[in-house]
């Protein structure tokens, strides 16, 4: 059964579709690729995508583990190479509210996001540094 679809609208700009919720996202190209740069491009997605991914298995770990988890968020930056013209890099900060965690809880966060299903799937060549930051609120 398919899952998503994506229509091209034009001038570089795709539409996303979730079959089963019918949410829906746009794509367009980055300006130093032809695009106007107006939504997130593909390459910015597959970033997101390890970022959300992280994120949400930090959740689904906490759950599982009887913890709880505060705010959580990422700022993400994207590496792009050259020749091919790839993405290289990925550099993700998680800020993750502290909720006196203890040292065993903490590699059990660190571990789940390292560990998510978009971590595992992305070729070996592109970088991953991932650095976790714990804060009080």
């Amino acid at each position: 059964m398919k899952g998503m679809t994506v229509n091209y609208l034009g001038e570089l700009r795709c539409e996303g579709t979730h079959l089963k919720s019918g949410n829906k996202l746009i794509t367009d190209a980055p300006p130093d690729n032809h695009g106007r740069g107006e939504a997130f491009s593909p390459t910015d997605l597959l970033c997101t995508s390890l970022a959300s991914c992280m994120i949400t298995l930090i959740g689904i770990t906490a759950e599982t583990k009887n913890f709880s988890t505060g705010t959580i968020y990422a700022e993400i930056e994207k590496i792009m190479g050259s020749n091919p013209r790839r993405v290289s890099g990925i550099n993700i900060r998680l800020v993750i509210q502290d909720m006196d965690y203890s040292e065993k809880e903490k590699e059990i966060i660190r571990n789940a996001a390292l560990t998510c299903p978009v971590a595992k799937s992305l070729h070996t060549e592109i970088t991953q540094n991932v650095v976790f930051e714990f804060v009080k609120e």
